[in-house]
């Protein structure tokens, strides 16, 4: 059950009814999981929207790794709707669906390309210890670039911020289920 109830739509501001049809225009006509709890601050919503477009549609990281990089966060986090929304695009990106499977399950995976194994240990070593090794740190830079290395884990960091959003406030899946063990 969410903690926070959506708004109906009739009952929006005209400032929130504004940002919530510039959130719902790329995602199917949808405000839901972390945006709709936003939605009470329309401020704190465009700008958090603002910043996801500028990490997920303008970033450099390819959306293959994007998507892989969202799935280890919610993993991390147990974050049930963060998982529920981003599989789907994993999966179309190509990331394998063993991989998804292995992640979801807290094993780990086996990768067929070396970009995705790096990105899984950069992201899974910063969230569970909080930081990078230098030698980490020297792997990802040297196969990055420091640009997309800051967009990796600037992007790492928001998603974080978001899983515990919809963690706090128990963002539902649209299904009710809990695709997360």
């Amino acid at each position: 059950m969410a903690r926070v109830p959506d708004v109906p739509f009739a009952e929006l501001t005209a400032e929130q009814k504004r940002v919530y049809q510039e959130i719902a225009a790329p995602r199917n006509g949808h405000v839901r999981g972390p945006f709709a709890i936003w939605m009470r601050n329309p401020d704190v919503a465009d700008r958090a929207n603002q910043f996801a477009n500028a990490l997920r549609l303008h970033g450099k990281l390819e959306k293959r790794l994007f998507e892989l990089m969202v799935l280890v966060v919610a993993r991390h986090w147990s974050a049930q709707y963060e998982w529920f929304a981003h599989v789907p695009s994993a999966l179309k990106e190509g990331i394998l669906p063993e991989v998804v499977e292995a992640i979801r399950n807290r094993r780990l995976p086996k990768f067929a390309r070396e970009d995705e194994q790096l990105i899984y240990e950069i992201v899974t070593e910063l969230t569970e210890t909080r930081t990078l090794s230098q030698g980490s740190y020297d792997r990802a830079l040297a196969a990055l670039g420091l640009d997309l290395l800051i967009e990796l884990i600037t992007a790492a960091g928001f998603y974080s911020m978001i899983a515990m959003v919809l963690n706090t406030f128990e963002a539902p899946v649209p299904d009710g289920s809990c695709p997360l063990p």
